[in-house]
């Protein structure tokens, strides 16, 4: 695994943490619209588990996963922070930490740096190729 790599991480499990909030809310929708129908009709003592209590039980492993996935994040981030900071160079790691802690888009790290975003290439290129030394 390359430096880039490696950084990248935490963008991707970011992303599918997002997803599974996603699937919460959807999931969450869907068991606020359960309507009950009411019958004087005897149930089937077989038939078990409501849909609704399958749909909260959904929700609940769901929600979770997702806060197994936000530990791991939080350490992943922490762990490429110390990389990070462990370069010399302040530039080269203020563009790192914007890039691939905070997700920030290129044009976003130019104009906050107030630098052109060929030179934030330049200064990340280099930050990689420090990093990968590291490894």
């Amino acid at each position: 695994m390359n430096a880039k790599e490696y950084l990248k991480q935490a963008f991707y499990l970011d992303k599918r943490i997002n997803s599974k909030l996603e699937q919460v809310e959807s999931l969450n929708t869907l068991a606020t619209k359960a309507t009950s129908t009411l019958s004087d009709m005897p149930k089937s003592p077989s038939r078990g588990t409501s849909r609704l209590e399958e749909t909260i039980v959904k929700i609940i492993d769901l929600q979770e996963e997702i806060n197994r996935d936000i530990d791991k994040l939080v350490d992943l981030k922490k762990e490429i922070a110390n990389s990070i900071f462990a370069l010399k160079d302040k530039e080269e790691q203020t563009v790192l930490e914007k890039r691939y802690l905070c997700f920030e888009s290129w044009e976003k790290i130019a104009v906050d740096m107030n630098y052109s975003i060929q030179y934030c290439f330049n200064i990340h290129r280099n930050a990689l190729k420090a990093i990968d030394m590291k490894f």
